[in-house]
């Protein structure tokens, strides 16, 4: 995912890397027809030029983003998965696992809810 390689490359805490990449990876195995980019320092996929999902970092966690629409609908799994979240964002310690089964449904859901979309944001 030559796309990333430059963005992951700055994470300097290699187990950190290694994490988000897998993340990375396992969202473009699982979705190939998203586009993976970079837009504001911030991997992320988009479909018909629509955003999907965006993750960034931070000292703590990953940031995953999958604008306020995936989180309303997903609050309660998001809750039970152990993560914390905001309107905008949900938290991914380091040191938590990823849920992935959670990440696709999510997905699912923007890709489904955005199929007639015309904009990048909601």
């Amino acid at each position: 995912m030559n796309q990333f390689d430059e963005f992951l490359n700055g994470i300097e805490n290699p187990e950190n890397r290694d994490k988000l990449a897998q993340i990375l990876k396992g969202v473009h195995q699982e979705f190939p027809q998203l586009e993976p980019i970079v837009k504001w320092n911030q991997p992320m996929f988009s479909d018909h030029g629509t955003y999907i999902i965006g993750f960034s970092v931070s000292k703590k966690h990953i940031a995953v983003s999958p604008e306020v629409a995936g989180i309303k609908r997903f609050s309660e799994q998001i809750k039970k998965a152990g993560y914390s979240h905001t309107d905008n964002i949900f938290r991914i310690s380091w040191d938590e696992p990823v849920v992935f089964e959670l990440l696709k449904e999510i997905i699912a859901f923007n890709i489904v809810d955005k199929t007639d979309a015309t904009k990048f944001w909601r």
